[in-house]
């Protein structure tokens, strides 16, 4: 079995005296995992770091096996985003959230976006939004999409400022005005299109929304809690935009 693809780090683990085993999230093949002979030498341990886009090419005798990547270096961004507690922080937090799918189960579209953000996540003006979005479509991809086109109960397009936290569904601001202490706040560059850049309240609406509905459909059922990188993304994210 072989194949070549791209992907990014997202976790990196030792393995006997000389090699590692890297995670990917890869642009065809989803979340893998392979085997780097050799990978803790001074020669490969620089590439093989979370964050970094790296050429690859993966060989097992058979489908089900670890397998063995042969990597080369396309995008060395760790050493950047190490340097800054925002980018250190989401590139942890980045990792978790991929863990969330399936391995082997392919997911393009998430690839760019982790690409783009990987490219970014040391900007404080643009990584968070950035990141918020990821987490939808996170949600999206293993079956919780948020429906925030409409609104639920009327089906009205316009001034939709609520989502239900039952159906994950948008709610007007007419529709919504005698429950809203109850509905979870929708940020408008959630919902895509053109949008004024968001500032820090809309933000952390964002998070909180994204939030709510990881913490219920994806890491309660599997028995966990929203993780302390995530919690680490957020604190450095309100830090450097208060700065």
């Amino acid at each position: 079995m072989e194949w070549r693809d791209e992907g990014i780090v997202i976790g990196v683990r030792r393995h006997g005296e000389t090699s590692a085993i890297i995670e990917t999230m890869t642009r065809r093949h989803g979340r893998h995992l392979g085997l780097v002979r050799g990978g803790r030498s001074s020669r490969l341990r620089p590439a093989l770091q979370p964050g970094n886009t790296l050429g690859l090419v993966w060989r097992a005798r058979l489908d089900e096996h670890l397998g063995v990547y042969a990597v080369e270096p396309l995008a060395l961004r760790a050493g950047r985003l190490i340097g800054s507690a925002l980018g250190l922080a989401g590139i942890g937090w980045l990792g978790a959230l991929m863990r969330l799918l399936p391995e082997r189960e392919a997911h393009e579209s998430l690839y760019q976006g982790l690409t783009l953000i990987a490219d970014r996540l040391d900007d404080s003006a643009v990584a968070p939004a950035l990141v918020a979005r990821l987490e939808a479509r996170v949600l999206a991809e293993c079956g919780f999409a948020l429906d925030l086109d409409s609104c639920a109960a009327t089906g009205v397009r316009e001034d939709l400022i609520y989502v239900s936290p039952k159906s994950g569904r948008a709610i007007s601001a007419a529709a919504g005005a005698e429950w809203r202490d109850r509905l979870l706040p929708l940020p408008a560059f959630l919902r895509g299109g053109e949008t004024p850049a968001p500032g820090p309240a809309e933000i952390a609406d964002a998070f909180r929304l994204t939030g709510f509905f990881l913490d219920r459909d994806l890491f309660s059922p599997r028995g966990l809690q929203l993780p302390d990188s995530r919690r680490a993304f957020l604190a450095a994210a309100t830090k450097a935009q208060a700065g």
